[in-house]
């Protein structure tokens, strides 16, 4: 019972204990200014980790979110400027899920594996950035679009909005619909699935361009914070993504993980940075600390599933030997 406590609240409990140690060593942290800070920074992150939470549920992986990211905001303020915010902002989106696609479409089809499919696209994506752009930022700190990144409603920051509007989004996707069940079921056994009638390509195709399009709505909100678009942003959101969902106990085989696990391993990341910030930490400590904390947390992870499995192996014998009893 505690293993499974410890299991499925593990990173829950790590986030607890890493805001608790980071409000002793800095009285700034815990104050609600700060605390809506840290949820405002978090929020592109946490946007990105949904949809990265349902490719990796099917056994797949998205590294091509980054440049998606630059190519989605640099569209948008391009078409934006010719025909307005409304069009440009659904051609970041459109261009975001048309990278999803073809990521999908060279798993599914061309049976690519996602880990060689989205590294290319990565690099291909962001050289389409700078060819679309020269190489130059887009400035434009006028216009609606900057709504996404720069308003409130009431004390709440925008993007804390989007951010909770799309992990409620995904988690009613994953745990609701027909389609969410199938994208576990192809993540826990491609083969049983398919010989169940489920169609393995549409699923593929239907997770990349549910990534992909997230990815251009955290473009969006991140080119609005900055009221421009630069080619060069986003270099390596697709590895706190990665991070966020690894931290939530979502498993990199797929099959298995949850909308909840990835909120919280977001706020860890999220956590971790803005404490050290406050506490004038080095950005390169920085790296070294990120990286021990996820390390150490897949490590617990495994060893309390290793924990599971033998304990469910040891309980074995004791069914058998009562199924015999009760045969008699």
């Amino acid at each position: 019972m505690r293993r499974r406590l410890l299991r499925d609240y593990g990173s829950l409990l790590g986030l607890l204990l890493i805001g608790a140690v980071l409000g002793l060593l800095s009285d700034r942290f815990l104050t609600a200014s700060n605390l809506i800070n840290v949820a405002r920074q978090v929020s592109i992150n946490a946007i990105v980790a949904a949809g990265m939470t349902v490719v990796i549920i099917t056994g797949g992986i998205d590294l091509s979110v980054g440049s998606t990211i630059a190519l989605a905001g640099c569209a948008a303020l391009l078409a934006a400027g010719p025909f307005g915010d409304a069009v440009g902002m659904a051609t970041g989106i459109a261009v975001a899920a048309g990278v999803g696609w073809l990521n999908g479409a060279l798993v599914a089809w061309g049976r690519v594996p996602p880990f060689i499919t989205t590294l290319a696209t990565m690099t291909v994506v962001r050289g389409a950035a700078l060819v679309l752009t020269n190489g130059e930022p887009i400035v434009r700190s006028e216009g609606a679009y900057l709504w996404l990144g720069q308003a409130s409603v009431g004390p709440i920051p925008v993007p804390i909005l989007l951010m909770v509007a799309t992990l409620l989004g995904a988690h009613w996707f994953l745990s609701r619909t027909r389609w969410g069940t199938y994208v576990y079921a192809v993540g826990g056994n491609a083969e049983a699935a398919r010989l169940c009638g489920i169609g393995l390509a549409g699923i593929q195709i239907l997770v990349y361009v549910l990534g992909g399009a997230l990815a251009g709505l955290a473009g969006l909100v991140l080119a609005a914070r900055l009221s421009s678009a630069q080619p060069n942003t986003g270099v390596g959101f697709e590895l706190d993504a990665i991070a966020a969902v690894v931290l939530g106990g979502t498993s990199l085989m797929g099959g298995e993980g949850t909308i909840w696990g990835t909120t919280v391993g977001a706020f860890i990341i999220g956590v971790l940075n803005n404490g050290f910030n406050l506490m004038n930490v080095s950005p390169f400590y920085q790296l070294i600390a990120k990286g021990a904390v996820i390390v150490l947390a897949v490590l617990v992870d495994q060893l309390l599933k290793a924990g599971a499995a033998r304990g469910a192996v040891a309980a074995m014998p004791v069914e058998v030997s009562e199924d015999r009893r009760l045969a008699r």
